[in-house]
């Protein structure tokens, strides 16, 4: 009887294990993953195997919204959202330019 505690425990750890390294091996090629790598890792290497596998999912799902630049204007090396566009730029306005200051995105008192 003094066994039995110690068993269960242990069965329902290699239980949890072997259902999340079947979930890795069902789920990783729809993310072009190795199944067998990311299957054995996940069960061989608890809960860290699982955690690295789902930071690794996730760098190589495709994210839409980056994919969609007509949303970005291209300001230098930066892109800027259309929400953004109204705003001065960083570096210079045309009135700093003429005067030689750089903006550093500070009002000054005039301006307030």
């Amino acid at each position: 009887m003094e066994l039995l505690v110690p068993l269960a425990l242990a069965t329902v750890i290699v239980l949890i294990l072997l259902l999340a390294a079947a979930w890795v091996y069902i789920d990783a090629p729809n993310h072009e993953m190795s199944p067998l790598k990311w299957a054995a890792i996940t069960f061989f290497i608890p809960f860290f195997g699982f955690f690295a596998y789902i930071f690794e999912r996730e760098e190589r799902t495709p994210n839409p919204a980056a994919e969609r630049r007509e949303e970005h204007f291209v300001d230098g090396a930066f892109e800027v959202h259309k929400s953004r566009a109204d705003d001065a730029p960083w570096v210079s306005d045309d009135k700093s330019a003429e005067t030689g200051e750089q903006n550093t995105g500070e009002k000054n008192e005039n301006e307030r």
